[in-house]
């Protein structure tokens, strides 16, 4: 795997990881379905696939990751197919640090910055974060919440996103919403090539979440 295409998907990771650390985002979609509620602190891993143009040739990669979120902090692991480090990402609202083995950090104030670096050209600077949970602000800047019934949107800054698969996952008694609620399970997103971005999609498929105890009624 060459450096800028290790630093594509590290990026893809990061770069969501310092949007908004706060979400107001309501857990019932506009169908009236309710969906799993947004968690400030959450631990994801699954594998991210991804498709981008250099040279006007396809290129593409796939890693296996684990996600690691809080308010205030996301890191990143990116693992080889067969389970060896690729790279470990921290994003925070003061930096982001890109590490590779047996290489010095690469840093940078944000990740706007860390992509122009390393790639020359953005990606998403929002949006992971928020679509790994199944939310998302759509192209009129509204609050977008996916469910089954409710399962793609543009985003303001032109993402095309698809709810592809989702997984249910039993809530606690802390959550107050009982019950089996849909979280997603595999996410496709793209984005046409413009002016000022290079065409690119990625296929997102989490691995199944662990069970959480439903209370009795």
């Amino acid at each position: 795997m060459s450096k800028n295409l290790l630093a594509l998907t590290a990026l893809c990771l990061s770069l969501s990881a310092c949007s908004t650390l706060t979400s107001p985002f309501s857990s019932v979609a506009p169908s009236g379905q309710s969906v799993a509620p947004y968690r400030e602190q959450v631990e994801l891993t699954g594998r991210l696939n991804v498709v981008y143009q250099k040279n006007d040739k396809p290129e593409s990669a796939t890693v296996n990751f684990n996600w690691q979120q809080t308010a205030e902090r996301t890191d990143v692991t990116l693992y080889s197919p067969v389970g060896s480090t690729l790279a470990t990402i921290a994003v925070t609202p003061r930096e982001a640090v890109l590490t590779q083995s047996g290489k010095p950090p690469r840093r940078a104030p944000d990740v706007d910055a860390l992509s122009a670096q390393m790639l020359g050209w953005s990606l998403p600077v929002s949006g992971l974060r928020d679509w790994l949970q199944g939310y998302a602000v759509d192209a009129d800047g509204k609050r977008f919440v996916a469910s089954p019934a409710n399962d793609s949107v543009t985003t303001k800054d032109g993402w095309r996103l698809r709810y592809v698969s989702w997984q249910e996952v039993g809530q606690n008694a802390a959550d107050n919403t009982p019950g089996a609620l849909p979280q997603p399970r595999r996410i496709d997103a793209e984005r046409n090539a413009s002016a000022q971005a290079d065409a690119v999609s990625l296929r997102i498929v989490l691995d199944p979440a662990p069970s959480v105890p439903v209370p009795a009624p």
